[in-house]
């Protein structure tokens, strides 16, 4: 009797569809023998055909978790009734079964010598148990190269299916990714503004204090909902991901150029670093921006410009900030298509297209290279980042 499986218990080494698949080709293997057995009468019906027979589909209960196994011990119950019983001559479905289970779960190599192996094998046997004729030649390879090209042709029918599904999965999440950024593009727009909205109304009724204290609580409120709501947008973003070990650096800005300088002229380029203007916090991703800019720049010329000195220019203006680098290298100038892991001038372009600023990047008259991005500032993202350098420093 059988007993059901408990939580822990090995799986069991084959299943119901296992056993389902070896007793219908080992029907079909006895109705062979009984039915197709040679018309000569050499070849009598006996018992002992009908238990070699039935014994060698028995192999086939361990197919799926081992194919090799199965098929090898097949061939040798297979060729042993051949030589003692002896069978008609035959390539049966148990044979077809096992070399297709080979070819659908092992690699070609594999699957090429299990294919010449039962070939070959076959071939021997029946030529030892009966005189060769021109079909004892031609049936088991034409049946090994039928069977073996079903299981590849099947194989790679799963691979391109399942690739598909993976296609149409990434496009989903691709899809709901966006859906998600509008939500969250809506989300921050309107609570902004709202809260623009109502900073403004409090500044203009400072006398008014019940008029500025609706205000701030309106606001306070906005704010709340808001930072909640993209908390909860960001949480479905980030479902999956693996979780850091470490925290976060904090972004580069413009106030890191010193740094990036320094590691420039270890790396072998000379580099210098000048600031015109009187310093201003800029906002972060503006920081980044022209941190990213210098960063591409320096890469650049020292894969392009050969030996060569190279200098980041920063110049801080009323209403924009330029970053300027420049080398005297007679290199290649860097292409147009980014590299592969960098920015390239494509991403450059698009960092500054963000943030509505222009960039040229090209040769100099006077030799070498020269890479200059201009990016708009108003006055309320200055004083905006202001706000936070100081919140930052408490």
């Amino acid at each position: 009797m059988l007993r059901s499986l408990r939580a822990g218990d090995a799986e069991p080494p084959w299943t119901r569809n296992d056993a389902l698949v070896a007793g219908g080709a080992c029907v079909m293997n006895l109705l062979s023998y009984a039915f197709f057995n040679a018309p000569d009468g050499r070849h009598a019906v006996s018992v002992a055909g009908f238990l070699f027979v039935a014994l060698a589909a028995l192999p086939l209960l361990a197919r799926r978790s081992h194919p090799v196994a199965a098929l090898t011990a097949i061939l040798v119950l297979d060729s042993a009734a051949t030589l003692i019983v002896p069978l008609p001559r035959h390539f049966g479905a148990v044979l077809v079964v096992a070399l297709y289970s080979v070819a659908r779960a092992r690699p070609g190599r594999v699957t090429a010598i299990a294919a010449v192996a039962t070939v070959a094998l076959t071939l021997a046997t029946q030529s030892v148990a009966h005189l060769p004729t021109w079909q004892d030649a031609v049936v088991p390879p034409l049946t090994t190269l039928l069977v073996v090209g079903t299981a590849m042709a099947v194989n790679r029918w799963q691979a391109e299916v399942a690739a598909n599904r993976r296609l149409l999965a990434d496009r989903a999440v691709a899809d709901e990714r966006r859906r998600i950024a509008r939500e969250l593009h809506d989300i921050v727009a309107h609570h902004i503004t709202t809260m623009q909205l109502m900073s403004g109304g409090a500044r203009a009724n400072l006398a008014e204090p019940e008029v500025v204290r609706d205000a701030l609580v309106t606001l306070e409120a906005s704010g709340r909902l808001a930072l909640r709501e993209m908390r909860q947008l960001l949480a479905v973003l980030r479902d999956g991901d693996e979780p850091e070990a470490t925290p976060s650096a904090p972004q580069p800005g413009a106030d890191d150029l010193a740094r990036l300088v320094e590691e420039s002229c270890l790396a072998g380029l000379p580099t210098e670093l000048s600031v015109h203007g009187p310093r201003r916090t800029l906002p972060p991703t503006v920081g980044l921006t022209v941190f990213r800019i210098a960063q591409e720049a320096l890469t650049n010329a020292r894969k392009h410009a050969g030996p060569a000195r190279a200098s980041v220019q920063l110049t801080y203006d009323r209403d924009q900030v330029t970053v300027e680098v420049r080398d005297d290298g007679g290199g290649a100038p860097p292409q147009e298509d980014p590299p592969v892991g960098g920015y390239g001038l494509i991403g450059m372009r698009e960092r500054v297209a963000l943030h509505g600023g222009t960039l040229s990047a090209g040769p100099q008259p006077d030799g070498g290279f020269a890479v200059v991005a201009r990016l708009p500032l108003t006055t309320d993202e200055s004083d905006e980042a202001a706000v936070q350098h100081e919140e930052a420093r408490r």
